[in-house]
């Protein structure tokens, strides 16, 4: 009885040595994990933090503390490339509105304190001052729209709608202008209904900013098209041109708010660097996307995706 009780006792007190030993291991892994997660956070490291235990608990700790530091450094990354992007969008919203103002300035100038000017000099200039100030509203119209976009204030009720009559009607919209331009049209739209969930007035938008695109940007190719295909998922638009394209560099940034070609800021191909933003958030807040395809002075071909009705 006596050699069961001292077993007994043994038993309990190698048990307790072990707890002592698992709480004073504990207790030194949480000191070390406190230490490393103060430094991580004061020098704004990219570590992780790595512990060598066995205790199910704290490796499930780990999991969450460096799931939550990487989620950290994913805001602090969103929140400094938003600030970029906002310093560059006032750095070009400045230019961009700097330069037809500068031009109105010098108009109205002349039409002021010129004296010898003719009544017919006045009025081409005063047509001038009509044309710029209409850019300038435009752009500042642009301005707000985004702003309406990215802040979610811009209802859009989606809808089922006629796909066809909507790329016949974008096409027709510029049908003056491409002929003015000399440029040839290539229309692909099925005979066969073709339907979508969206908004009739945003697909419509979209469709002028990317056939606006092609008509400027792609008329030293000498044609533009618009292709509407489905298939069993989805439904396609491709808006394409042959100009002179864009570079791949400028793939992956042209949809960003005021980012414009190298060479944009000349007259001929004077853009705001908004009309694809705009784009792209109209197709997102219809529930589709927007990819680019370019090989320069062969083929580029915006394509807009939205899921296809099942009937």
């Amino acid at each position: 009885m006596m050699l069961l009780l001292l077993g007994l006792c043994l038993l309990l007190g190698l048990l307790l040595i072990i707890q002592l030993w698992q709480r004073i291991s504990q207790s030194r892994e949480l000191r070390y994990l406190q230490t490393k997660l103060h430094a991580i956070l004061d020098q704004e490291s990219a570590e992780q933090v790595l512990l060598h235990t066995n205790s199910a608990q704290l490796q499930h700790l780990l999991i969450a503390i460096n799931r939550l530091l990487q989620a950290g450094r994913k805001v602090e990354a969103d929140y400094t490339r938003m600030e970029n992007s906002i310093k560059k969008m006032v750095a070009n919203m400045s230019h961009d509105l700097k330069t037809p103002l500068t031009v109105v300035l010098g108009l109205t100038e002349t039409i002021v304190h010129d004296s010898s000017a003719t009544d017919e000099e006045r009025r081409r200039l005063s047509q001038k001052v009509h044309e710029k100030t209409l850019d300038i509203l435009h752009l500042t119209n642009q301005f707000f729209e985004l702003a309406r976009l990215e802040a979610g204030d811009l209802t859009m009720p989606l809808t089922k709608i006629d796909v066809n009559e909507a790329c016949r009607n974008g096409i027709l919209f510029f049908y003056e202008m491409i002929e003015s331009q000399g440029l040839d049209v290539a229309v692909a739209i099925p005979d066969e209904p073709v339907y979508a969930y969206g908004n009739t007035d945003a697909l419509g938008r979209v469709l002028q900013n990317l056939l606006s695109n092609a008509i400027r940007y792609g008329n030293s190719g000498g044609i533009v098209g618009i292709t509407l295909r489905h298939d069993a998922e989805s439904v396609y638009i491709d808006v394409w041109d042959r100009g002179r394209g864009i570079g791949e560099e400028d793939r992956l940034q042209v949809f960003e708010r005021l980012y414009t070609l190298e060479d944009s800021r000349n007259q001929t191909y004077q853009g705001s660097g908004l009309g694809l933003t705009i784009t792209k958030r109209l197709v997102e807040l219809m529930e589709g996307s927007i990819t680019v395809h370019s090989t320069p002075h062969e083929k580029t071909v915006f394509t807009v995706r939205f899921p296809a009705i099942r009937f």
